[in-house]
């Protein structure tokens, strides 16, 4: 028994000598033990529009803002393995350099992507691209019944909001401001998939304006790979002739459809968002 204790402070002795020697010798301790790395929150939602349980993933910014009510950015495709991560860290810089305004960032983890952000459509080809496609009206439904609320709830907030997304999410945004114009008050819009529905909505923007309160904007990017003209239903023109919408465009040819979203989003951030 004695021996075994004798032989336990030896050890312990072994093991403090060659903690020392490496921190002399390295001039560094060993590493601490890793710990979760948080950039937000991360909660579900049960939603009974939808019928099924949504992940939402928030950013809240520290620093100018923090603890006061804050506008909010919704965002389709926001899981962490979408677009959550590098459009937080556009909003976080550009409040924290002054650029933009601080924004609380709402990402909404897809499901069934598809089918949340299009339309009905008349196209064959349209609805061969998921088993499910159309369901937009009931994706506003649950931001505006279920979502918003609960994030009212959680959250101080101010009644601002915006909403951002790429693609068919840019195609939502765009069917957002057309349908729901006061859903949101900044809509930005990257490289939407105008052709969606033998480019419908783009000849309904072109071919009667909507009524809108004063101070809404919207963002239009394309690359090269994206279109503002469907069948000469040019949405540029279209939504320049809106009353009370300051509308901005930018041409990206240097960037593909895959490459757009980032640089892109910095550019709309810093024209719509201003301090």
């Amino acid at each position: 028994m004695l021996e075994s204790s004798y032989v336990r402070r030896v050890a312990i002795a072994l093991i403090g000598f060659a903690m020392s020697s490496l921190v002399a010798v390295t001039g560094h301790a060993a590493p601490s033990q890793a710990e979760a790395l948080s950039i937000g929150s991360t909660w579900t939602i049960d939603s009974a529009v939808l019928g099924e349980k949504r992940r939402i993933n928030v950013y809240m910014p520290a620093g100018p803002g923090a603890g006061k009510p804050l506008p909010v950015m919704y965002m389709p495709d926001g899981g962490m393995l979408e677009d959550f991560l590098h459009v937080a860290g556009l909003l976080q810089v550009g409040a924290g350099n002054g650029t933009t305004r601080p924004f609380l960032l709402v990402g909404i983890e897809n499901t069934e992507r598809r089918r949340d952000l299009t339309g009905p459509t008349d196209n064959a080809k349209d609805r061969s691209i998921a088993p499910r496609v159309g369901g937009s009206q009931a994706f506003r439904k649950f931001l505006r019944t279920e979502l918003m609320p609960e994030i009212a709830k959680r959250y101080a907030v101010t009644s601002e909001r915006a909403i951002v997304g790429e693609s068919l999410a840019g195609l939502f945004v765009l069917e957002t401001l057309v349908m729901e114009p006061d859903l949101f008050d900044v809509y930005i819009a990257i490289d939407p998939s105008l052709w969606w529905n033998s480019g419908a909505l783009a000849k309904r923007v072109v071919g009667a304006s909507t009524d809108l309160k004063a101070g809404k904007s919207l963002y239009i990017a394309t690359s090269a790979d994206g279109q503002a003209v469907i069948d000469g239903a040019d949405v540029r023109a279209g939504f320049s002739r809106w009353p009370g919408l300051k509308f901005n465009y930018q041409d990206w040819p240097g960037e593909s459809h895959a490459t757009i979203y980032h640089p892109a989003a910095l550019k709309a951030f810093r024209t719509t968002l201003q301090p």
